[in-house]
């Protein structure tokens, strides 16, 4: 698997460079198909996050840790990609209809996996992303789907992290 590797607020050295490659170049014996991950680090005070990204089957994987160093937050966001990845495989063979026999791990997760218990229809009415914040805040959600007054395609707005906010739009 290919990994791209990109650096804010630090210098992405080549010895990171390969550890982070090698590190993450280890998922690609865990599923096949997965795209070119996209690790991004970032440093902001004293905290050092990765961030990764890999397609998969049209499927988005992430990942996402932050310690005091960055070569530990690299092994932990590989353990949690193993995990998602897993989680992926077990959603499959559920999917498919195979019987579970990969890993003990896949089939304590099946027996704690969330279920839809509730479906919510709502008329989505065409506004501005500045008036979707704002109902979203009012509402006192996380985040908000609407269709953008603009491009006439049904987005998602949503609360960061960072006190920010984020735009989810559809790519065709």
């Amino acid at each position: 698997m290919k990994v791209q590797v990109r650096g804010k607020n630090i210098d992405v050295t080549p010895a990171l460079r390969d550890y982070v490659e090698k590190r993450l170049g280890k998922l690609d014996r865990f599923l096949e198909n997965m795209g070119e991950a996209i690790a991004t680090l970032v440093v902001e005070g004293d905290s050092h996050k990765i961030e990764v990204t890999i397609p998969v089957n049209g499927m988005l994987l992430r990942g996402e840790e932050a310690t005091a160093e960055m070569y530990s937050s690299v092994d932990l966001v590989v353990e949690k990609m193993e995990r998602q990845i897993e989680r992926y495989k077990g959603r499959i063979n559920r999917r498919n209809g195979r019987a579970l026999t990969n890993t003990v791990e896949i089939e304590r997760f099946d027996d704690e996996s969330p279920q839809v218990i509730k479906t919510k229809r709502f008329a989505i009415k065409p506004m501005a992303l500045d008036e979707a914040i704002m109902q979203m805040n009012l509402l006192g959600h996380d985040f908000f789907v609407f269709s953008n007054a603009e491009t006439e395609q049904t987005n998602v707005v949503y609360k960061r992290k960072d006190g920010n906010y984020g735009l989810i739009e559809p790519e065709f």
